[in-house]
């Protein structure tokens, strides 16, 4: 028989013609269907079971060649070589295809724990048939399990910290969770480590043995609150004010200032914390929906504080140092009141309310207005409320809703 011919024969033989179908098959259904983050891994087992199945060639070759115990050796090889490519595949076709269409979700850790049991399955049965007498590897097992659990100890426990994660549930995949300087969402729970997507979009790999000997905080845990998570932003404001006074104006406006990933119900409350050196140091407590974005959040709220106090007439408590160094003279502190003059008039102008007055008259209501800032989101006035000031709007837009009595709003101008 030609070398031609015993090739053809090993390989068309009924036994390793499935083996060849079967991965193939495998290949091409997961190629298809596998979604575009796991084929690194089906390409990776595709080009091993294709490495073992030359390797078998090769010791075909051998063996015609007459090296038959060389050929036994890279047979028996590659044969456990394309048994793992097969059983790789075959956990990814069973966990990632059809556990999905089943509806079942399942953790990819179980995956892999079952590709590695499969792993030490085949790799038993592959000495069997190749002749090793595992009853001495039994009688050793104590020696051995001893050296291999030791040598493996980090490994062996990554992965009793993972089956312990998914089984108490301490951490699961979509949590936010807050440890060592990490802040980020679990993606993934794997056999020996957990990855957490930063919201730098930075990917962090915890080893799962980590996570079972340090504290780390889950985010949003409280089920009563949606999964919001309470958020503090801290300001100082002057003992000449009452706390009850910059309790109501801070919480109010925030609360109705409908601010983005700002939890409405619970809403916003400011705890007077300490007593500085003439100052209050508050906290106002609100609730994020959403950790993606807490500092922006953070910001936005500060901005509404901000202006919240100034338009009340008081302001933040921030210690300051001021040194003069230039005498400003009478001149140039006139010429800075006459052009704040020119500004607050031409904003009178644009109201046809005071056309009719005199420039005197003009002028004496100048030098009574009073700048109010608004951020995007306050409240200017509600319907129903008693009007102590008239407002002019010298930049940006204002809407005008009318709210009914189910609570509805409208709006009417803008």
């Amino acid at each position: 028989m030609s070398i031609g011919q015993e090739l053809i024969a090993y390989f068309w033989r009924g036994e390793q013609l499935q083996i060849l179908l079967l991965g193939l098959g495998l290949w091409l259904v997961l190629r298809y269907r596998l979604v575009a983050g796991s084929r690194y891994v089906l390409n990776q087992s595709m080009a091993f079971f294709i490495l073992c199945l030359f390797g078998e060639l090769g010791g075909v070759l051998m063996g015609i060649a007459g090296w038959d115990n060389v050929s036994e050796g890279v047979l028996g090889l590659s044969l456990l070589g394309v048994g793992i490519a097969l059983i790789r595949m075959a956990g990814m076709f069973l966990f990632r295809l059809v556990m999905p269409q089943l509806k079942f979700q399942v953790p990819r850790i179980l995956e892999d724990i079952t590709v590695i049991a499969g792993y030490c399955v085949w790799a038993v049965v592959r000495l069997r048939q190749g002749g090793v007498d595992l009853s001495h590897i039994v009688a050793t097992s104590a020696v051995i399990t001893g050296i291999i659990a030791f040598a493996m100890q980090d490994t062996l426990g990554n992965i009793l910290g993972g089956l312990a994660i998914h089984l108490d549930h301490s951490v699961e995949i979509g949590d936010w969770v807050v440890m060592d300087g990490v802040s980020g969402r679990v993606e993934d729970i794997r056999w020996r480590y957990t990855k957490i997507v930063t919201r730098n979009g930075e990917k962090v790999v915890v080893p799962n043995s980590f996570l079972m000997k340090n504290r780390f905080s889950v985010v949003g845990a409280d089920t009563s609150r949606n999964n919001a998570w309470r958020r503090s932003v801290w300001f100082n404001v002057s003992t000449d004010y009452p706390p009850h006074r910059v309790r109501d104006v801070v919480s109010g406006v925030v609360h109705d200032a409908r601010i983005a990933n700002v939890a409405h119900e619970p809403a916003p409350n400011v705890v007077a914390m300490e007593f500085g050196n003439g100052f209050i140091r508050y906290a106002l407590r609100y609730w994020l929906t959403d950790p993606q974005v807490d500092d922006p959040t953070d910001s936005e709220v500060r901005i509404h504080v901000f202006n919240a106090l100034e338009r009340s007439g008081m302001s933040l408590a921030i210690p300051e140092e001021i040194r003069h160094t230039v005498k400003e003279n009478q001149s140039h502190l006139s010429a800075l009141a006459e052009r704040e003059t020119l500004r607050r008039l031409e904003a009178l102008s644009t109201v046809d309310l005071f056309r009719h007055l005199t420039d005197e008259e003009l002028k004496a209501l100048a030098a009574h207005l009073v700048h109010s800032p608004f951020a995007r989101g306050d409240i200017i006035t509600r319907q129903g409320s008693t009007a102590h000031w008239l407002y002019i709007l010298i930049a940006g837009d204002a809407e005008v809703w009318l709210e009914g009595t189910d609570g509805e709003r409208r709006l009417l101008s803008t």
